[in-house]
């Protein structure tokens, strides 16, 4: 950058302090006459409104299905009614069903339609222990679309409470 000829400073200095303010505009003051007018605010939705316009919102958002996805993977309709099926065994002792209770480890659809159900009960001395894996298996194998179901009854990780789903704790009034 060239000095201009009859200048003889070696530096250029910074505006002070006070210069910098004043080159800045101050924004203007909020007034209550910049509110929403009252022939607006008559015209605004009411709570109960805001609140069922929100639920609808909502309820359209968790009902929207995945796109493109295959009928075995979550979110597929193979696989949701797999786990809709879980969804109606309940466990003797715990009035909860064993997919929320977290009982349910793995659901695996194959391309071929056959279900592989990884699961584990409360307990290995659980009164069911014999029959609920039978069951599992049965209902699996019952949903329509399904070639056959195998149900592998796993014992790691133990169950615990932790594997619950918000909905069990709900209903057995942990949450």
């Amino acid at each position: 950058m060239d000095k201009p000829e009859n200048d003889t400073r070696d530096h250029v200095m910074a505006p002070s302090p006070v210069e910098q303010a004043e080159a800045l505009a101050k924004p203007p003051r909020a007034r209550v006459s910049d509110a929403v007018d009252s022939e607006m605010a008559a015209h605004a939705e009411t709570m109960g409104e805001k609140l069922e316009r929100k639920r609808d919102y909502l309820e359209g958002f968790l009902a929207k299905k995945p796109e493109n996805v295959t009928p075995g993977e979550p979110g597929g309709n193979l696989y949701e009614a797999v786990v809709a099926a879980l969804k109606e065994i309940y466990d003797p002792e715990i009035p909860v069903n064993i997919y929320d209770l977290g009982l349910i480890y793995a659901v695996e659809v194959s391309p071929d339609a056959d279900v592989v159900i990884n699961m584990t009960l409360t307990t290995p001395h659980c009164p069911v222990a014999e029959s609920m894996p039978g069951e599992v298996e049965l209902r699996a194998a019952s949903v329509p679309g399904v070639r056959d179901a195998e149900v592998n009854l796993v014992w790691d990780p133990p169950w615990d409470p932790q594997k619950m789903s918000d909905e069990a704790r709900l209903e057995l009034g942990m949450l």
